[in-house]
This record gives C-alpha cells, sequence and structure tokens, in this order.
C-alpha cells in the first residue's frame, strides 16, 4: 500500500501497479469496507483501476490523522478476491449507425465484421471503474486483437448507448458526450438515471457480457426503456 497526498483534502491508496482483475478486486473491497466505516468528514470514495481516493473535508481531517486510520483499516480488509459484483447482459446492436467504426475495426485486426462481433462478446469484462461522464464503465480486457487506438480526432458527439474500443478497453457511453472512442455498437439500455439515490446500472467489481441483437429487438426495447423509469429488467444475477 502506497499513499499519496492530493492537496489538502484528498489522497490516493494505491494497492498495485498493474491493470490487473485482482489487484482490482482488492481496490473494491478495500472501497467497500472504507464506506462501511461511515466516517464523518469523508466526502468521496473513488475506486479506479488499482487505487482509491479519498476526498475528505481538512476541517474535519489533517492528513496524519486520516492516513494513520487508512493504514490501520488496511490490516482488516480482505487481502483475496473474494466474491462481489452482478453478472450483467447487455444487448448490442452492432454495426451500421450504431457502430459506424466496425468496418475500420475489422480491417484493423484482419477480421470478418462478423468475427469481430463474435469475439468482442465472447469475453466476460470485469468493470474496473467508472469515470469520465455520470456511469462511464472502464471494462476490460479487451482481446488484444480488438485493441484499436482512440480517433486521432475525438467525435464533438457520441449518441448515449454507443460502445466503443480503446486499446485493451471497452465502455459505454450513458449521456450524449463528445468521444474518442471507436464506436462497434448501441445498446438500448440507460446505465444513467439522473432520479433515484441510486444512478449508475453498473458498479465497480460487476461483470458484463455483450449480446448482439438485431433492429428489431433494439427498438422494441428502446420503446420499452422511454417508458420505464425504474432499473432495466434485465435479470442480473450475482456471480
Amino acid at each position: 500500500m502506497h499513499l499519496i497526498p492530493l492537496g489538502d483534502s484528498a489522497v490516493t491508496v494505491e494497492l498495485g501497479e498493474a491493470v490487473d482483475p485482482d489487484v482490482n478486486a482488492r481496490v473494491v473491497a478495500y472501497a467497500n469496507r472504507l464506506i462501511e466505516q461511515g466516517w464523518n468528514g469523508i466526502v468521496d470514495v473513488v475506486p479506479t483501476y488499482r487505487s482509491i481516493t479519498v476526498h475528505y473535508d481538512p476541517i474535519q481531517w489533517d492528513l496524519t490523522t486520516l492516513t494513520d486510520r487508512l493504514l490501520a483499516l488496511s490490516c482488516s480488509y480482505p487481502r483475496e478476491a473474494e466474491p462481489q459484483g452482478t453478472l450483467h447482459e447487455i444487448p448490442i446492436l452492432y454495426g451500421g449507425d450504431h457502430g459506424p467504426d466496425l468496418e475500420a475495426i475489422a480491417a484493423f485486426a484482419g477480421l470478418e465484421p462478423s468475427e469481430v462481433v463474435t469475439l468482442h462478446s465472447s469475453v466476460c469484462y470485469r468493470v474496473y471503474m467508472l469515470g469520465f461522464t455520470p456511469g462511464f464503465p472502464y471494462l476490460g480486457l479487451l482481446p488484444e486483437k480488438l485493441a484499436m487506438p482512440r480517433l486521432p480526432t475525438p467525435r464533438p458527439r457520441v449518441p448515449p448507448g454507443s460502445v466503443g474500443l480503446a486499446d485493451r478497453q471497452t465502455g459505454i457511453y450513458p449521456i450524449a458526450t463528445p468521444g474518442g472512442w471507436r464506436l462497434i455498437g448501441q445498446t438500448p439500455i440507460p446505465l444513467y438515471r439522473r432520479s433515484g439515490l441510486d444512478p449508475f446500472w453498473l458498479k465497480p467489481g460487476d461483470l458484463v457480457r455483450f449480446r448482439s441483437i438485431e433492429r428489431d429487438e433494439f427498438e422494441r426495447l428502446s420503446c420499452e426503456m422511454a417508458h420505464d423509469h425504474d432499473r432495466p429488467q434485465l435479470r442480473p444475477r450475482r456471480v
């Protein structure tokens, strides 16, 4: 464990150096254990690939006291990857206007577009972290054959639900935003809801499988989601 102060109101707790599922499992376990403490003055706990950034109120905490408490907590959190998270199956309409970079990805990988779809949907991806925009999941690891660099110039607007690739990552844009990831398809399932106490559908430590769908199912699900203000009912299961 390595602690790095970030100004006078945040500290980063590093638990590893590599992008690795076991390291990330320890990150998620430590972040959950920290949140469970309910310490007053802790403003936010942000898990990433291999670290946790703890934002705190400097009026209620000094750095020395907080780092001592964080180090003490490290003695009690699970060191082994423990069963956690939820497995989600997310439908995707690949290619066409919904995935305008599918052909370029196929050419890059030396595959047919249908082979790219099969390869992309064959992996059970881990949600390593959320970031960039509300609820954007960084999923990995993408098959190395599909690890295409970002676009040299980002698109000014990427539609919500777009599924993109960038190096060994794949991700889903929850809201319309500029973005430079290669777009392979689109899901009709909303990952971010503005209302409610829990606006994010996916959590760090969850698992994701993509399922290829046709246009008629995409349109049907889009219509259902437009009239459903609760969570998508896709029968996620614990893993």
